[in-house]
């Protein structure tokens, strides 16, 4: 009888620290989305103020970081306490720890992915290279960077993919911001066009192309100090004097690089029309075959 009653207790025992831990990660859950929605609405409320907000972008890759930082931490914090309602949690947690084989496995694998991650997420939120809202390009995958969290940033390519990028491996590689201080660009395109063809018409022709677009920025508006700055920032010089061809460089600045692409290829477009309606030649390839000996002439039964 005693027995029973002493198993009871300690089913008793169990089942009410497993309500209490229930009860703990429900209330972590809770207190975890209202701190994250009071973080939202002083968030909107300084954007909206404006409160010596130098940039915005900027604060917004900060208020990112720090926002999951308070959300891991509540969660940590919640996590402590359910395995401290458990002596036997505590004593294998404590078993695990001090076992040199965890031990190792912590170190040689959490701590250069996990720990590093979170490091690099650190680096990136206080030196910021690039911020949430930046373009920039990464190993070639140009986009928009979309989210910077704890341990991966996100990247919106241009065709609407989105690379989760691991903090680690973006703190090692060279990545191309286009936004960060001024940005507008400069572009160029090259466009070949025959030694018989006339260099100062096609430099004509394209200078009054880049004239027309819209993207393309006057001289004033790249630098206000620039004479006859009503004029186009654009200029054609002779690049190369290829095998086929003599190849002519457009260069002209846009406002940004997410115009860049779509302006070269307007550009390209209207000055082949133009070189065709003009008679401007854009060459092809071609070989002359010289034979060391005369080629024998065919004989009756050939033809």
């Amino acid at each position: 009888m005693s027995l029973n009653i002493e198993m009871w207790g300690v089913f008793g025992d169990v089942v009410w620290r497993l309500f209490i831990g229930l009860i703990i990660i429900l209330i972590t859950a809770f207190i975890a989305k209202l701190v994250s929605k009071f973080l939202d609405r002083q968030y909107s409320r300084i954007i909206e103020k404006k409160f010596d907000i130098i940039d915005e972008k900027r604060f917004a890759t900060q208020y990112a970081f720090l926002k999951r930082l308070f959300t891991a931490v509540i969660y940590l914090v919640g996590i402590i306490a359910v395995i401290s309602l458990f002596p036997q949690l505590r004593s294998i947690s404590v078993a695990l720890l001090a076992s040199a084989g965890f031990a190792g496995i912590v170190i040689g694998l959490a701590a250069q992915k996990v720990i590093g991650g979170l490091l690099s997420g650190v680096m990136l939120s206080v030196f910021q290279p690039f911020r949430v809202g930046d373009y920039v390009t990464f190993k070639n995958e140009y986009g928009q960077i979309e989210d910077i969290s704890l341990f991966y940033t996100v990247l919106r390519t241009w065709e609407n993919k989105r690379l989760v990028i691991p903090n680690y491996l973006i703190t090692d590689e060279v990545v191309e911001n286009w936004s960060i201080a001024d940005p507008k660009i400069f572009w160029v395109l090259d466009i070949g066009i025959s030694y018989d063809s006339d260099i100062d018409l096609a430099r004509k022709i394209m200078l009054e192309e880049a004239e027309k677009h819209p993207n393309v920025m006057k001289a004033k508006e790249v630098d206000p100090t620039a004479e006859n700055g009503e004029r186009k920032a654009a200029a054609v010089r002779v690049h190369e004097l290829a095998d086929f061809a003599v190849v002519m460089r457009l260069g002209f600045w846009v406002y940004d690089r997410s115009q860049a692409y779509a302006t070269a290829a307007d550009l390209r477009e209207s000055i082949k029309k133009r070189f065709d309606a003009e008679g401007v030649e854009i060459p092809f390839p071609y070989r002359t075959i010289i034979y060391k000996k005369d080629l024998p002439t065919p004989s009756k039964l050939d033809t």
